[in-house]
């Protein structure tokens, strides 16, 4: 069914409105179509799961099926092959003499059917289920890696590939061949593709003297998923390098690169690769970008209202400075292009410097940055201001040149956006002062700053209240009045979230918009201290208190609050 013809049938019934139809319909077009839109209205909670194949089944007159709930039979499996099931997002369930029933969730599509229909033939009758379901079940039924157990099995029995000391002289040819093993090749397939199943942000490829480990960052916890052979370090880690375009024969310099493959249903999965030579070889990290995953509404970020509503007010400003602060991984890059999201219009020129730039979008200006020829972010900067900019988004202020620059294109009719490593908000500001950028200047240049940081989300399947002492929840924060009746969650573990507790992320917001008597401070070269209190006693929430408010609505528990955040006392 097409995406807008679903999207009427739903308005038309009054399952979602007319304005979050048009919300999730661009939010589609942002991913380049490689969502579905049920998926979207599922995912923004605009829809139950259930209600959406319901109002499909009866809508169409087929029965529905939960497929999660359901086995099938390896042998109607085979009927399908897995590139039909993953082009159409169908999986065959059942057999009754010549018709074959398939589980779909577009009943519309005929093009489908009548390609089934040809292929196999049999007659074919339609059941409906859910995209995330189907997706699940292809996964499940269609696995075309081998398992973990099968490639170490074949890998234990390889006596074929050559191990290379790390004090040899590369040979490179050896190296080459060593690669093109099978069970290597299998193996490195495995770990990316099952990274992408466990919905993992980074892989870690590490040797160690007497181990060898692939470690997944799943809702932001490392988690160690295998040990390869030793003895086949070499041979995976220049496996990804010529997968990634790296020089294999270089192992004492840093490299960078990019692994891009293509899943089932037309999408793409892109690997940021970032090698580094260790004193037991090269340590491997890559991290998945998933631009079919990215969120970029504003509201969807875990921002409270008025926190959010500041956020909006500084940057839809003609010129300023937003700065969002926090350490790798806290989401900042997400922030920052669901601003520019935002900002993009035809009517504005925007352009980004990036290093790297993680995924691209149409109708802004994005640079990479190179700084083997010069080109970094000052350079970059530089020229934008020549290019009739109006909005402005630098990857990381790292010196002060770059700080320099952005602060006069803020003060000279430019929005600038840009990041910066601190511990907070208020930090922020004497960071910016140790750069050697005058008082004054910092504060006629900043609009806001806002620091983050991502803990993990409670599993909604198996969440249950959780025991806190009350001593315990006043020294976290919470009121003495308030903690004999504060209600923290925890998860119990389940298969959804892999026995964890947690499933996602959410994100705990400090933001600060840069108010008159923060100003003053400024001028009066008051410490990062000085400035938290003040801007505690202006309304302006802090991370820890942030936390608490995800804590009080159940989203997050007593423990990631704790581990993300820092008292305020």
């Amino acid at each position: 069914m097409q995406a807008s013809r679903l999207g009427e049938l739903l308005v038309r019934n009054n399952l979602i409105t007319k304005e979050q139809l048009l919300g999730a319909l661009d939010e589609q077009k942002n991913s380049g179509g490689q969502q579905r839109l049920g998926s979207i209205l599922i995912k923004n909670g605009l829809i139950g799961e259930t209600e959406l194949t319901t109002f499909l089944s009866k809508q169409y007159g087929v029965p529905s099926v939960n497929l999660s709930e359901f086995e099938v039979d390896p042998a109607i499996i085979k009927l399908i092959p897995a590139d039909v099931a993953q082009k159409y997002q169908i999986v065959p369930v059942n057999r009754a003499g010549a018709t074959i029933i398939i589980a779909m969730s577009d009943p519309s599509n005929i093009f489908a059917i009548d390609d089934i229909k040809f292929m196999t033939g049999y007659n074919v009758e339609v059941v409906v289920a859910s995209d995330a379901s189907i997706k699940a079940a292809i996964d499940r039924h269609y696995d075309q890696s081998a398992s973990l157990a099968d490639v170490m099995g074949d890998l234990s029995d390889m006596e074929d590939v050559e191990v290379i000391d790390d004090n040899d002289e590369v040979d490179v040819s050896s190296l080459e061949r060593a690669t093109e093993d099978a069970p290597v090749v299998k193996l490195v397939n495995l770990i990316l593709t099952d990274a992408i199943k466990k919905k993992a942000s980074d892989i870690h490829i590490e040797p160690y003297e007497r181990t060898f480990r692939v470690r997944y960052r799943i809702d932001g916890v490392l988690h160690e998923v295998m040990k390869p052979p030793l003895k086949l370090k070499n041979a995976i880690t220049s496996r990804l390098k010529i997968m990634a375009e790296l020089d294999i024969a270089e192992r004492r310099l840093p490299q960078d690169g990019r692994i891009k493959i293509k899943l089932g249903g037309g999408t793409d999965m892109d690997y940021r690769v970032s090698c580094l030579p260790t004193l037991f070889g090269e340590k491997i990290v890559m991290r998945l970008l998933d631009k079919s995953n990215l969120q970029l509404d504003m509201t969807k970020l875990g921002y409270e209202p008025g926190a959010l509503a500041h956020f909006k007010e500084a940057i839809h400003r003609p010129f300023g400075m937003v700065l969002v602060t926090g350490p790798t991984g806290s989401g900042k890059t997400v922030s920052l292009y669901s601003a520019l999201s935002e900002l993009n219009k035809t009517t504005e020129n925007i352009s980004t410097a990036e290093d790297p730039v993680e995924f691209n979008f149409a109708g802004i200006n994005q640079v990479q940055m190179h700084e083997d020829i010069g080109l970094n972010f000052a350079a970059a900067l530089r020229s934008f201001l020549r290019q009739d900019p109006d909005i402005i988004m630098i990857g990381e202020i790292r010196d002060f040149e770059t700080a320099e620059i952005a602060v006069k294109a803020a003060l000279t009719g430019h929005m600038v956006l840009s990041t910066l490593h601190t511990n907070d908000a208020p930090a922020t500001i004497n960071r910016l002062l140790n750069m050697g950028i005058e008082p004054f200047l910092v504060g006629s240049a900043v609009n806001l700053i806002t620091a983050q940081r991502l803990a993990r989300r409670v599993c909604s399947e198996c969440k249950e209240p959780e025991d806190i002492p009350i001593q315990a929840l006043i020294e976290a924060g919470v009121s003495a009045a308030e903690a004999p009746s504060f209600v923290c969650y925890k998860g119990k573990g389940c298969q959804k979230c892999n026995n964890t507790g947690y499933k996602g992320r959410v994100g705990f917001y400090q933001v600060m918009p840069m108010l008159e008597e923060l100003k003053e401070l400024i001028l009066n070269g008051a410490n990062t201290a000085e400035i938290k209190r003040e801007s505690m006693r202006l309304g302006i929430k802090t991370m820890r208190q942030s936390g608490m408010t995800k804590l009080k609505e159940g989203v997050t528990s007593f423990e990631e609050v704790l581990r993300t955040t820092v008292s305020d006392n």
